[in-house]
């Protein structure tokens, strides 16, 4: 491979100024991977350096690093997709944690051994001629890119085997289970979903989905497929693998009707990886949502997903993740912001305090799902959902690209990117939307913050309510907005049963949330009253009851309970359902965000 390169970046500030808006042209995304590949090599360059001193029955990681670069050499264009494949990026990173002890895993010359499979690969696919000592778990020899050989009554456990390479074929050799070698001779390759060899060939490949003229590996078999440590193959089932790709196949039809550089738009081509998560079948069903989904900086490019059976939800998680993987792309070249990792901020889309890079990754990739949605707004098969997503993402990203700016923490590079993001947010904010869908957004976002300061956050030391009803006077008053989080020792996940709840008007409303949801706040309130009677104290009514007083009783002592709803507790008291103020329905108007 090439040397460093020791001039620094200097990226053409118009580009800077797209991914800054939250987008990014093709232009700017290659500038992106153009960083990624610098500093994929300068953590590799590191690595090879502490290799030496690593004891290994293998072949040296000299040795194995002049077999790659021979290859490239041969093919530079698909060794250079294995330089920059996320999982080489995951493997180089967790390595590194381990030498430095931080990080956890099998016999260490196994995990450095890594770099022999990524020669073998190199190998393969320029054509050229090695024999390389390579690690085998199980009999089996994972290939990056490729797939996985697997020796027939092969040894369990660690052991070392023999990789000999000769124009594309593979001639693998190892220990077998009787004691005896056990041998496999294929021409390793990764194949479209749908055209898998038969089994029992010793190979089976790394299925890719077909997106126009790209092929994403659909990675079920790579121990470093997970963003982190290592991990077993878990392959899907023909049938699981034919979902997902009538399922992408949809997801990309959607973000095609909108190409562009904008926020929220995406070339389903810039995806170097999806990694689906925990099922291998088709059963049981799949939630119309993405439950589970995640990336990391490490691996650029990639994306954790459990697949849902909604094309749109796909689609949205798509943006997401690769939003994540854009700003962790700029903060390798830039320092965005100084972070003391403090984990005491609000986020709207997470049920913990988070510090502020977390704060920036969700302002990113939330401004990106808000201008997903907002695409979608002239769809009329998802104009329903598309009015609500869009006025909830927006005013929920503005509020903490706020926090951002208010820090003190950013560099002048950092007050760029969420200056950017600022500007695009205040536009979509002046743009009209639903009223129905933009009331229940609202409602939406105070729900939320208010069952999360209720769960999170702890009252003041000298606070000592006697109850969920804010009294007529002598109230005590709530420290400023400004005031630092004192934060409750006992806080643990919760599950935010609302922010999609609230998506669609329900059409016979029963529940509390319903009601609330369909804006008649005063039969929502009474739900609520009645379930803190048989609960008191569960955050999750109290967060509704406090919401849908605010939204009738806009006195004062409703609308501080809705800025510090920590301030109440459950009690004797009750609140006076048969006040004229509290009884009239209204729309619902929560009280101001923040």
């Amino acid at each position: 491979m090439n040397a460093p390169r020791t001039a620094p970046f200097r990226m053409p500030e118009p580009l800077f100024a797209e991914l800054a808006a939250g987008g990014g042209s093709a232009q700017a995304v290659a500038f992106l991977e153009q960083g990624e590949r610098a500093r994929r090599l300068l953590l590799l360059r590191t690595l090879l350096n502490r290799l030496g001193d690593v004891p290994t029955p293998l072949t040296p990681a000299a040795e194995a690093w002049r077999v790659f670069k021979e290859a490239a050499g041969r093919a530079p264009g698909p060794v250079e997709r294995l330089l920059l494949a996320p999982t080489t990026g995951a493997w180089i990173a967790h390595l590194l944690r381990r030498l430095h002890g931080t990080a956890t895993g099998p016999e260490l010359w196994s995990e450095a051994g890594r770099l022999n499979t990524l020669a073998v690969a190199a190998s393969l696919h320029a054509g050229t001629e090695t024999v390389l000592r390579v690690p085998l778990h199980d009999g089996t020899l994972p290939l990056p890119g490729l797939g996985l050989a697997r020796l027939p009554d092969a040894a369990a456990g660690l052991t070392e085997g023999t990789a000999r390479t000769r124009a594309g074929e593979l001639t693998l050799t190892g220990p077998g289970r009787a004691g005896g070698p056990a041998s496999l001779t294929c021409r390793p390759a990764s194949v479209p979903v749908g055209e898998e060899p038969p089994a029992g060939t010793g190979w089976l490949p790394l299925r890719t989905l077909t997106a126009g003229s790209a092929a994403i590996p659909l990675d079920d078999l790579d121990p470093y497929r997970d963003l982190d440590d290592p991990i077993p193959p878990a392959r899907l089932d023909d049938d699981e693998a034919a979902a997902w790709q009538r399922l992408f196949d949809e997801a990309t039809a959607i973000l095609a009707r909108r190409p562009g550089a904008g926020p929220g738009r995406l070339d389903p081509a810039v995806i170097r990886s999806v990694v689906p998560w925990e099922r291998t079948g088709l059963l049981p069903p799949p939630p119309p949502d993405v439950r589970v989904s995640a990336s990391s900086g490490d691996s650029y490019g990639a994306m954790v997903i459990a697949r849902p059976s909604s094309p749109l939800a796909l689609a949205e998680a798509l943006v997401h993740e690769f939003q994540h993987s854009k700003l962790a792309a700029l903060l390798h070249l830039f320092p965005l912001l100084d972070d003391d990792r403090a984990e005491r901020h609000y986020a709207p889309w997470r049920p913990d305090p988070r510090h502020l890079t977390g704060l920036l990754h969700g302002a990113y990739a939330f401004t990106g799902v808000a201008g997903f949605w907002r695409d979608r707004l002239s769809d009329p098969e998802h104009r329903g959902t598309a009015a609500y997503h869009f006025a909830l993402r927006r005013t929920q990203s503005r509020l903490v690209v706020r926090t951002l700016l208010t820090s003190g923490r950013l560099t002048a590079d950092g007050h760029g990117l969420v200056g950017g993001l600022a500007r695009t947010l205040d536009g979509w904010l002046r743009e009209p939307v639903d009223p129905a869908a933009a009331a229940r957004a609202r409602t939406a976002a105070a729900l939320h913050r208010t069952e999360w300061r209720l769960r999170n956050v702890a009252p003041p030391a000298h606070h000592e309510p006697d109850g969920h009803s804010v009294p007529p006077g002598g109230e005590p008053v709530p420290p400023p907005l400004s005031a630092p989080l004192r934060l409750r020792t006992d806080r643990a996940p919760w599950p935010d049963h609302r922010t999609h709840a609230f998506a669609l008007p329900p059409t016979d409303p029963a529940t509390p949330d319903e009601h609330l949801a369909a804006g008649d706040a005063a039969a929502a309130l009474a739900g609520y009253d009645e379930g803190l009677r048989r609960e008191p104290g569960d955050p999750h009514l109290l967060a509704g009851w406090i919401v849908a007083r605010a939204a009738l009783d806009r006195g004062p002592g409703a609308r501080r309970l809705l800025a510090r709803p920590e301030l109440a507790r459950p009690g004797p008291a009750r609140p006076a359902l048969a006040r004229p103020d509290l009884a009239r329905p209204e729309p619902v108007r929560p009280g101001p965000r923040g």
